[in-house]
């Protein structure tokens, strides 16, 4: 990727013209060795960065029809990467809190999902998500649920980017009432949506060990090696998934998948909270990516993952947020602050995992966590052009020391002025641009009003 141009020279006299240019107060760039860059400019041509240069305090006057975000008094920065979430679950916000997980899951969300579950609600659900994501600087993110061809379409209009998972579980769900059809669906899906737009990865999403067989879990595997694409699981989510599982198969759970063959760089393996030290050198021995859901697990009171170990170790951990059902937020800026605070009272060290290092698994991890490190990630020339611009003008985030400082421990999401995905403006100024954002709630809160019945 091309350096920091030092020097700044006019867009119009540019080799390849901008088509939008961001004047950037503060840039952090998240490339390695790069430190927060002031005053800089930002050029963008064809949903690509072509220049990222120091203005030295000169006033950027680009060619007539070059689009301008002026965030000369905010923070720029790569779009965030939410590792986990279930979309359409924004519905369910709120519906089952303060339960134990298998309480949670079984005699609530389970039950719910098989009333009110379908393409209109995934979609208006899917739709809902994806604003709040906008809303909030997620320009990435990995869904995995059912009727995932509602989601895809949601993210589509939404102009975001995201790998989008249809589930797979043994026993009838939304959308599969025979589980014999579960995994033709997920083939299906795959075949429909592959190719279909360079922002949508299509993907499989096996609810768990538990709830998939060793035979379920080796055909999804292979279907996704046949297409080249991630293959999402929960995993050791809680200490009675873990215990059952290794009473039932008499491994424990990374070893009874090694044993199936999952265990590779195109696993994606969510919550990973009850893993020893052999399962944990299992999954860096392959390259299997981590998706970290502190929140969630807190809520749920899954556990604590031993994250600050499986960083020092090598693993790439991303941060997300799961669905709102077991969060009730989408905002991975209060993600940020809580997995920095959390891991280091569990691990009784204020080190433990920096700001820095919490940032990287909201932007560069998670976007090697969805196989796209050398597309999004960071800021620098040849990247695909994924950009937030955080405005700084607020009581909360005043004065700035530093910036990476301020954006983990005290921005949050509401601070999010400007979206850009693939060059494209998703939010300006915050006024969404690709969705209706009065017609989307409206819809959701009359859904919500069955729901609650």
């Amino acid at each position: 990727m091309g350096r920091l141009d030092q020097s700044y020279s006019d867009p119009q006299v540019d080799e390849v013209a901008p088509d939008l240019i961001v004047k950037a107060g503060i840039v952090i760039t998240m490339a390695k060795g790069e430190v927060p860059i002031p005053d800089a400019v930002i050029c963008i041509k064809d949903g690509k960065i072509t220049g990222l240069k120091r203005t030295e305090g000169r006033d950027v006057s680009p060619a007539i029809g070059v689009e301008i975000i002026d965030a000369r008094d905010a923070i720029v920065m790569p779009g965030l990467v939410n590792a986990h979430t279930h979309a359409a679950m924004s519905i369910f916000r709120g519906f089952a809190d303060d339960l134990p997980l298998k309480q949670w899951l079984f005699e609530k969300i389970f039950p719910a999902e098989a009333r009110f579950l379908n393409p209109e609600t995934v979609y208006w659900g899917s739709l809902l998500a994806c604003l709040e994501m906008i809303a909030s600087g997620t320009t990435s993110f990995a869904d995995g649920y059912f009727f995932e061809d509602e989601t895809a379409q949601a993210v589509h209009e939404s102009g975001l980017r995201a790998l989008v998972a249809q589930g797979v579980i043994d026993f009838p769900a939304p959308g599969v009432e025979d589980p014999k059809e579960n995994l033709r669906t997920a083939k299906d899906f795959l075949r429909r949506w592959r190719g279909f737009s360079s922002l949508i990865t299509p993907g499989i999403f096996c609810h768990s060990p538990l709830t998939c067989s060793g035979r379920t879990l080796r055909r999804a595997w292979e279907i996704c090696r046949d297409f080249d694409v991630p293959l999402q699981i929960h995993l050791s989510e809680t200490l009675d998934e873990t215990n059952e599982i290794t009473k039932r198969v008499g491994k424990r759970p990374v070893h009874y998948l090694d044993e199936l063959g999952l265990i590779d760089n195109r696993l994606i393996a969510v919550h990973a909270v009850h893993l020893n030290e052999e399962e944990l050198e299992c999954l860096r021995a392959s390259d299997v990516k981590v998706a970290h859901v502190p929140e969630s697990n807190m809520k749920l009171c899954s556990g604590v993952a031993r994250v600050s170990e499986m960083v020092k170790i090598g693993l790439k951990v991303g941060l997300g947020t799961d669905g709102c059902a077991s969060n009730n937020n989408l905002d991975l800026f209060q993600e940020m602050d809580t997995a920095a605070k959390l891991s280091k009272v569990f691990d009784g060290d204020p080190v433990s995992l920096n700001a820095k290092t919490v940032l990287k698994m909201a932007t560069t991890w998670g976007a090697a966590l969805l196989g796209l490190e050398g597309e999004i990630g960071t800021i620098e020339v040849g990247k695909k052009a994924d950009i937030i611009v955080v405005d700084i003008h607020s009581a909360h985030l005043c004065p700035v020391y530093d910036p990476i400082s301020t954006l983990v421990y005290s921005a949050n999401g509401g601070d999010v002025r400007d979206v850009i995905v693939d060059g494209k403006i998703l939010m300006k100024n915050r006024e969404f641009i690709t969705l209706d954002s009065a017609e989307i709630m409206k819809r959701v809160r009359k859904l919500s009003v069955e729901i609650a019945i």
